[in-house]
């Protein structure tokens, strides 16, 4: 018993050092980076939203070209059979009358009876030449509706193929749609935390396409909706509204309104997840309501560079995007920040 004992003893502090070891160790990469981030995942949903409602609205007006063209040949199929019918009625009376007068024994007779045959013969080539002529304008006029029935069904076919494409990439893009709300809601939920416990997770650094040559000033998001703006009332706030908001989607990137260094990233309060750039002349610009943090305190940022998402943090009651300009780092020190960007040439709208 004493024996098994010691034994038991043993392994155990064997033990001992081989834990501490597995703690010091770094994870490996393949544990520690298992794919895509949610912030990434969102990004790429969205540009597989974009492409995919482009390829719909290019396949629905292709399918309202086609329709058109349909259209126009079933109105010039009608007047066709609209003519048609009118020739066919006019052959339908003079087949009456010739029934009616005896056909052609009446002209043998005329012929034969007249004071000058020359003259009847001359007319009754004339009569002939008439008839032939009507045959051959139905028989053209048939042809024609043949050519004109065949293209209308060519072409109603290639709308109802169209029509066919352009239902199934409306479907696919509410597929990709369903997937990306799901993201940002597993990213805005992944913040919540942050915000709830004050502590940030740190930058997640995204794939930014390169920066081009352009402006010295952008404004805060691509593509937006103007909501509340500088110091409009509300029961959301204590005080009138002390920046501008851009309705936006949970997880679209918020950019640096222009070149600067990060003084500030917080998580909690009023604000949320935050980031405050400080700019040359002593000014500076906030990024409030934030579902993600793509830079660190004190780095240097271009202008057009991402340093955050999009989303709902804090004191906001939906997805937007809360922008101020101020003349210190701190809350209450907040100017217009429309007529701030206007005097650096952003135009708003």
């Amino acid at each position: 018993m004493g024996h098994q004992y010691r034994d038991r003893r043993r392994h155990r502090l064997m033990l001992v050092p081989l834990l501490c070891l597995l703690l010091v160790l770094p994870a490996s990469p393949a544990a520690a980076n298992d794919g895509p981030t949610v912030g990434a995942e969102v990004l790429r949903l969205y540009d597989e939203v974009a492409k995919a409602t482009a390829s719909y609205e290019r396949g629905l007006h292709a399918s309202e070209i086609e329709r058109a063209r349909t259209e126009r040949l079933q109105q010039r199929l009608a007047e066709q059979r609209s003519e048609l019918e009118g020739l066919h009625n006019k052959i339908g009376a003079v087949a009456r009358a010739q029934y009616r007068s005896g056909g052609s024994l009446a002209v043998t007779a005329k012929l034969l009876l007249a004071d000058d045959p020359d003259e009847m013969m001359r007319g009754w080539q004339l009569s002939w030449q008439a008839d032939l002529a009507v045959n051959r304008l139905l028989d053209q006029t048939k042809k024609a509706e043949d050519r004109a029935s065949r293209a209308e069904e060519r072409a109603r076919a290639a709308w109802l193929r169209l029509e066919e494409r352009t239902s199934r990439l409306a479907w696919q893009k509410q597929g990709i749609e369903t997937k990306l709300e799901s993201a940002q809601w597993m990213l805005q939920g992944e913040a919540n935390r942050s915000a709830a416990s004050g502590e940030c997770s740190g930058a997640e650094r995204l794939d930014q396409p390169p920066l081009e040559a352009g402006p010295n000033w952008v404004s805060p998001v691509e593509h937006y909706t103007l909501s509340a703006g500088y110091d409009s009332a509300g029961g959301r706030w204590s005080h009138r509204h002390t920046g501008q908001d851009f309705a936006v989607g949970i997880g679209a990137p918020v950019r640096s309104v222009g070149e600067g260094r990060v003084v500030s990233v917080s998580c909690g309060g009023a604000f949320g997840v935050e980031v405050v750039i400080e700019h040359a002349g002593g000014w500076y610009t906030q990024y409030a309501h934030l579902a993600g943090i793509t830079v660190d305190q004190g780095e240097l940022v271009s202008t057009g560079q991402w340093v955050g998402q999009a989303g709902t943090t804090g004191n906001s009651t939906g997805p937007h995007l809360h922008f101020e300009a101020r003349l210190t780092p701190y809350y209450g020190s907040a100017v217009d920040p429309v007529a701030w960007l206007a005097e650096r040439g952003v135009q708003l709208g």
